[in-house]
């Protein structure tokens, strides 16, 4: 079993910064995809970011591409999401995934690709 525990979320003003991070349990995790997902009010939870296992690649929402970048540091057993300029259509709660199964060459994209999930962390962004 795998748990995840995101950390960074806020309050932070239109134009801002934050960095999400998120601490995996688990000896595997150089094993496994992540992913960034986010949900609004009344919205489904949505993809933002993804990492392949060997950090090699990545792939963004066009809604996020040239504004977040994700990362992992391994030997923390932790992935980063970096929010820069930040909108307030970006206010949601952000939940950080893992993949469990197989390896993949490309990063995942969809709810149903990852199999395990954070608690989820609050981001507010003011206008």
């Amino acid at each position: 079993q795998v748990q995840l525990i995101e950390s960074g979320g806020g309050l932070v003003q239109a134009g801002g910064s934050l960095r999400l991070s998120c601490a995996a349990s688990g000896r595997t995790f150089t094993s496994y995809a992540m992913g960034w997902f986010r949900q609004a009010p009344g919205k489904e939870r949505e993809f933002v970011a993804g990492i392949t296992w060997s950090g090699g690649l990545t792939h963004y929402a066009d809604s996020v591409k040239g504004r977040f970048t994700i990362s992992r540091d391994d030997a923390k057993n932790t992935v980063y999401l970096q929010m820069n300029s930040l909108k307030p259509e970006d206010t949601a709660v952000y939940y950080c995934a893992a993949r469990g199964r197989g390896y993949g060459v490309v990063p995942f994209t969809t709810t149903h690709d990852y199999d395990y999930w954070g608690q989820g962390t609050q981001v507010t962004v003011s206008s």
